[in-house]
């Protein structure tokens, strides 16, 4: 493109790239997801096929990108891990967390339309992201045990909540008698007064789920290759993934995390 005098505007914008040689990890939420889960009538505390739409959105995404190994979402989040020499539009951060919401609101819309049917055009699915660097492997797994942890403080809650409600409380008696309760509290709650052990609730709402990108044959011994044979084995394991879904305890299963070493890249 010729220059033109109005080109000097260009020097307003700015680009914020990521520091190299650190992992990625995109975390992308749904945005006043409380007014559009009341308004297409969400089932409490879990509705099963809206979170099957978020689990085939993530997984459509991770099949689109080489660079994206991991994945763990529950309810209207998910969080993306990018491998470390991810290189995806040179690490710009505003291109990057502006591709994952945009991709995470179109593919939700359409298996939306697809598993439960249309939506009003005034109360759309809508997904904003940030992205996050962390220098280690260890912090990786904090952040990933993080989420599962809050997944499962909220999802403790929101059981023991709900099902109160079904009994005939009102959200106010509910929350109110659900203050200054702890996790053994709850699960007595649930089982003296609702007749639920929570023990038995299905793992993907206890645990969320994680999406991991897995390699056939990935313990080939590589490390004697060359440089250029690492890259032509790398390229072949990529086209060999396939993404599995789990709803495992990522916190304390050390052997769940060493049987993946691909994702530490």
């Amino acid at each position: 493109m010729a220059n033109s005098r109005y080109e000097y505007v260009k020097q307003f914008e700015k680009e914020n790239y990521l520091l190299q040689d650190c992992y990625i990890i995109i975390r992308v939420d749904g945005k006043s997801f409380h007014k559009f889960s009341s308004h297409y009538n969400f089932n409490k505390p879990n509705d099963e096929k809206a979170l099957e739409v978020m689990n085939l959105t993530a997984e459509k995404i991770m099949n689109k990108y080489d660079d994206i190994l991991m994945a763990y979402g529950d309810s209207d989040e998910y969080s993306f891990l990018l491998r470390k020499s991810c290189s995806l539009f040179d690490r710009r951060e505003m291109k990057l967390i502006t591709l994952f919401s945009s991709l995470m609101s179109c593919y939700y819309i359409y298996y939306w339309q697809k598993l439960i049917g249309q939506l009003d055009e005034d109360h759309l699915p809508l997904f904003d992201a940030r992205a996050i660097l962390y220098p280690n492997f260890n912090l990786v797994r904090d952040y990933f045990s993080w989420r599962q942890v809050d997944c499962h403080i909220n999802n403790l809650y929101n059981t023991t909540f709900w099902n109160l409600v079904k009994l005939g409380l009102t959200p106010q008696e509910s929350e109110k008698k659900l203050m200054g309760t702890i996790s053994s509290d709850k699960h007595e709650i649930l089982f003296k007064e609702c007749d639920i052990n929570y023990n038995n609730e299905p793992e993907m709402f206890k645990k969320g789920t994680i999406l991991v990108k897995q390699f056939d044959n990935y313990e080939m011994q590589s490390n004697n290759l060359t440089i250029r044979q690492k890259q032509r084995y790398d390229k072949k394991l990529k086209k060999q993934s396939i993404i599995v879904k789990y709803h495992n305890d990522i916190i304390n299963d050390n052997e769940w995390w060493n049987n993946k070493p691909w994702l530490k890249d």
